[in-house]
């Protein structure tokens, strides 16, 4: 996606080798005309799903996958990492390790909002190691549901998460894949589409 790969080298800042920061529009600060284009385009991408369900983990998936959820008439889910007095006593759980935050984090999400009758779709702002993808794929697995593929606003390319999912037969579809952030300068892989 031209637009996102545009923004990306204008505001995006790289730290060390493999953290990109995009707070400026994306997970901190958000651009909603940016993230209504991403929207848009997850719903080209996956228009023949027939989706139930748009999946994510708190936090910053929520803001694209509520974006996405308006062009599919769809609620999202989000899978909560902490546990709170008012969830569900009954949910559905896994662990995620975190690349950025570099802990393991145990995630939910109620029994009440996800069941066998679900399309999901899964939508994050990252793909690094794969690890929030494969939790919430096994959330849906334990609801019996079907996961019919993922969206990602950025996936850093050089990282081994989307070729291991990939392995496993989930589509998925990244609006902009980084190849490399050597010495700060960003280079992206050619467009799926």
């Amino acid at each position: 996606m031209e637009l996102l790969k545009q923004r990306i080298q204008r505001d995006g800042k790289v730290i060390g080798k493999d953290i990109l920061k995009v707070d400026s529009f994306l997970n901190h600060q958000i651009d909603v005309q940016l993230l209504n284009e991403m929207g848009k385009e997850f719903k080209r991408m996956f228009k023949d799903e027939k989706i139930t369900k748009i999946l994510t983990v708190e936090a910053s998936g929520i803001g694209i996958s509520c974006i996405t959820a308006q062009y599919f008439g769809v609620p999202v889910i989000f899978a909560k990492k902490t546990e709170s007095k008012n969830l569900d006593g009954e949910t559905y759980e896994s662990e995620v390790y975190s690349f950025t935050r570099g802990k393991t984090y145990k995630i939910r999400v109620s029994k009440r909002y996800i069941g066998p009758e679900d399309r999901v779709l899964i939508i994050d702002d990252f793909l690094a190691n794969g690890k929030a993808v494969l939790g919430l794929k096994d959330i849906i697995g334990k609801a019996n549901a079907l996961l019919v593929g993922v969206g990602i606003v950025i996936e850093k390319g050089f990282q081994e998460g989307g070729k291991i999912l990939r392995s496993q037969g989930i589509r998925i579809h990244s609006l902009a894949i980084i190849k490399s952030m050597d010495s700060g300068k960003i280079e992206f892989e050619e467009d799926e589409f």
